[in-house]
């Protein structure tokens, strides 16, 4: 057995949390990173990449890259994926070195256009290949978008169906679930949905890179994603007396579209104070089997903070997912329709 006699601070950058960026890929995807960055999330690094010069020069991001600039001459790519997947294999080695140092890179699109659509299963596909996690995260047009314009219809199913086809871990956000905020301005209503997607990557960091009392790293959940097929994330906190409510919080805020295939997983992970009991444990992870359809395989894993905190945080993959068609997903939700019923039919 190896083992490394060296003195602790020899080895303590060993010890260092897996460096995570967030890319957004063409307008709609920049446009989140940039409004993930004014929320905050220390230590990750963002980055935009697209082939419309103008839109690139005005984000305020760390790193920014023009893809296309031969054939599109930065102006866009008009919804021509194909053009835009010239350009990414052109730019694929400039770009992949940039990201070589991330262990962990959400990439952020806008579905229905050419450069977010094209880019997110290409360079998903292409980090697959390395050691780094891809989370792609896709943002579904609202259902007017889809039966008025053909091209982005289409231009949403091939990139949905690399996706679901390459597995793993997938945030697909739905801009239609955006109209319970119909009545605020638009600015706000996408910050709502970035605030939402800020606290799902923010949770999903803070999970793998703090050590817990029960520990869930990165090597654990590259382990369980690569058994759960595909996956999606769930975060919700409440009040610690209401354990079960905090599963039903997660699931009624989310804006995630899935259903559940018949032997889906699940790992789970509790952030709470010194007040926080395994009787608590226990009432989430039943509440979790009972929600989700007794996972086959269920890891979980708890962090509890020196001091007593009256809420306790979940962060929770769901794997073994059923995508659900498009017209589907983005189906306006009828009166007498249940928010959790659309996420968890089966």
């Amino acid at each position: 057995m190896a083992t490394d006699s060296r003195p602790p601070e020899a080895w303590a950058a060993l010890a260092v949390s897996p460096p995570v960026a967030v890319v957004g890929l063409g307008g709609a995807g920049s446009e989140a990173v940039q409004d993930l960055v004014s929320l905050g999330i220390p230590g990750v690094r963002a980055l935009a990449i697209n082939s419309d010069a103008k839109h690139l020069l005005r984000m305020s991001v760390e790193e920014r890259i023009l893809i296309g600039t031969r054939e599109l001459r930065g102006r866009g790519s008009g919804g021509d994926r194909t053009s835009v997947l010239r350009a990414a294999e052109d730019g694929r080695e400039e770009i992949l070195r940039r990201l070589a140092p991330f262990e962990i890179v959400f990439l952020l699109a806008g579905l229905g256009g050419g450069t977010g659509s094209a880019l997110l299963p290409f360079f998903v596909r292409e980090l697959r290949k390395t050691d780094t996690l891809p989370v792609p995260v896709a943002f579904l047009p609202f259902q007017v978008e889809l039966e008025t314009n053909q091209g982005r219809r289409e231009n949403v199913e091939a990139t949905i169906g690399e996706l679901e086809e390459m597995g793993g871990l997938l945030l697909a956000l739905a801009n239609e679930k955006l109209r319970r905020f119909e009545s605020l301005p638009i600015q706000r209503v996408f910050h709502v949905r970035n605030a939402y997607l800020h606290s799902l990557v923010s949770s999903l960091v803070d999970m793998v890179e703090n050590p817990s009392q029960l520990n869930v790293d990165l090597a654990s959940l590259k382990n369980h994603l690569r058994e759960a097929g595909l996956s999606t994330l769930l975060v919700g906190e409440h009040h610690i007396s209401e354990p079960e409510r905090l599963v039903q919080q997660a699931i009624s805020d989310s804006l995630l579209d899935y259903h559940l295939s018949e032997g889906p997983s699940a790992l789970v992970h509790l952030d709470g104070g010194a007040n926080l009991t395994l009787r608590t444990l226990d009432r989430v992870l039943r509440t979790v089997r009972q929600r989700f359809g007794e996972p086959q395989h269920l890891v979980f894993g708890t962090r509890v903070r020196p001091e007593p905190r009256d809420v306790v945080r979940l962060t929770a993959v769901i794997g073994g997912l059923r995508p659900r068609s498009v017209r589907d997903a983005l189906r306006p939700a009828g009166p007498g329709d249940d928010a959790d019923a659309l996420l968890l039919a089966r």
